[in-house]
């Protein structure tokens, strides 16, 4: 139920995104959201209110996830969504206002917001996917997010939590929660759970365990996993999964986001045929024409990201450009670039290209990796630098917004 001051809120919010949007100035969402709050700090929780909704969140993977859980939902009921990324509380109003009558609510929500957000919108379920660093000049140290995390939930005992058990940071999170439901999902980034986030003891991996040396603390065995061909589910489910994202962490995505959709109460089979047809997040993994060129998109925003899209990129192309900027929305610390296993193009077959605003920064994390390179800080000219053929571009978040409003 809107209050009536809820209505003059939202009234606002959309005058505000209508002259936004006629002023060439975006798509508004953001001011609308902001515009709304301001005139009704309880205006979220009033727009989540006799929805059932899923928060999806943690440092990578968030939008792809969100995707998939919005169209796994979707096979039982119209779904609410914040589809273009837009995860804090602005966001969030305009997702949720711009779909009214949905009954149900996908909400990818920044790591740091989740504990408001859930208070605001009472979840049905949580999505923990991992946490790894990110941003640590506006985010923060990654144990501190843990604990934010696991105070959060310790409000919302009668959700479920649908956790990946595979990271240390993530079980942490969720290991107090009466109502879990853990997900092998993939660990492929260990390097920020070295220590046990409970007694601080070393953490031990092995056989695909781990363990902490310190207390009572280890992986659970897990209800839901995947495998190249499989899905594996509770009472003996199995089902073929061939998704149109490449890589496995997206099938791990997938298979987090199906057993979100079957807690809310879908069918297993009919949820993940749904997350299969996901092939495109806000341009993410898009292949485009750009003159001589076949350009295949792929966005990382820190070592564990960007672990995971150096292991997509295909050596059979005419060229790779790695785009960075620094922005405030990328965090405008860069020393995470030394993190990055920038070794993996050491005797690549094609050509490599540095970019972005700080494209000297990563061209001289490239030459102590012993990577041989070319620097062209236009990320448009550097795709164009390259042969004529396939190329296979990685950017930082604001350098793939760039790269995108340039090619609209």
């Amino acid at each position: 139920m809107i209050t009536a001051r809820g209505r003059v809120a939202l009234g606002a919010g959309a005058a505000a995104r209508w002259a936004s949007r006629v002023t060439g100035r975006g798509a508004g969402a953001m001011i609308g959201g902001l515009v709304a709050m301001k005139l009704d700090p309880s205006i979220l929780g009033q727009l989540g209110s006799g929805r059932r909704s899923v928060v999806v969140t943690g440092t990578n993977g968030k939008s792809t996830t969100t995707r998939m859980t919005a169209a796994a939902l979707a096979t039982i009921g119209p779904v609410a969504s914040n589809s273009e990324g837009a995860n804090m509380d602005a966001g969030l109003i305009a997702a949720l206002a711009g779909s009214r009558r949905a009954a149900l609510a996908a909400l990818e929500v920044d790591e740091m917001h989740v504990p408001h957000v859930s208070d605001a919108v009472n979840p049905s379920a949580i999505v923990l996917l991992n946490l790894s660093r990110d941003q640590l000049d506006r985010v923060g140290e990654i144990n501190h997010i843990e604990r934010t995390l696991r105070a959060g939930l310790a409000r919302h005992p009668s959700a479920v939590v649908v956790a990946n058990c595979d990271d240390v940071l993530v079980t942490s999170a969720a290991y107090d929660s009466p109502n879990v439901v853990w997900v092998a999902a993939g660990g492929g980034w260990s390097g920020d759970s070295v220590s046990c986030p409970r007694s601080g003891e070393v953490i031990v991996r092995e056989n695909g365990h781990w363990h902490s040396t310190g207390t009572d603390f280890s992986r659970p065995t897990p209800q839901w996993w995947y495998d190249e061909t499989n899905i594996y589910g509770p009472e003996g489910f199995t089902a073929p999964m061939t998704l149109a994202l490449p890589g496995t962490v997206n099938r791990g995505n997938a298979t987090q986001a199906v057993a979100a959709a079957v807690a809310l109460g879908a069918s297993p089979a009919a949820a993940v045929a749904a997350v299969s047809t996901v092939d495109e997040v806000a341009g993410r993994y898009r292949t485009l024409q750009v003159g001589e060129h076949t350009v295949r998109m792929l966005l990382a925003k820190n070592p564990a990201g960007w672990q995971e899209a150096l292991s997509m990129v295909s050596s059979d192309v005419a060229g790779a450009v790695i785009s960075v900027n620094g922005q405030v929305p990328d965090g405008e610390d860069l020393s995470w670039l030394w993190d990055v296993n920038f070794e993996h193009f050491v005797d690549f077959p094609a050509p490599i290209v540095s970019a972005g605003e700080r494209g000297t920064d990563l061209a001289v994390r490239l030459g102590y990796a012993g990577v041989e390179h070319t620097l062209v800080h236009d990320t448009l000219a550097a795709i164009k630098s390259c042969p004529p053929g396939h190329v296979e571009v990685i950017a930082n978040y604001t350098a793939f917004l760039q790269l995108n409003r340039e090619l609209a």
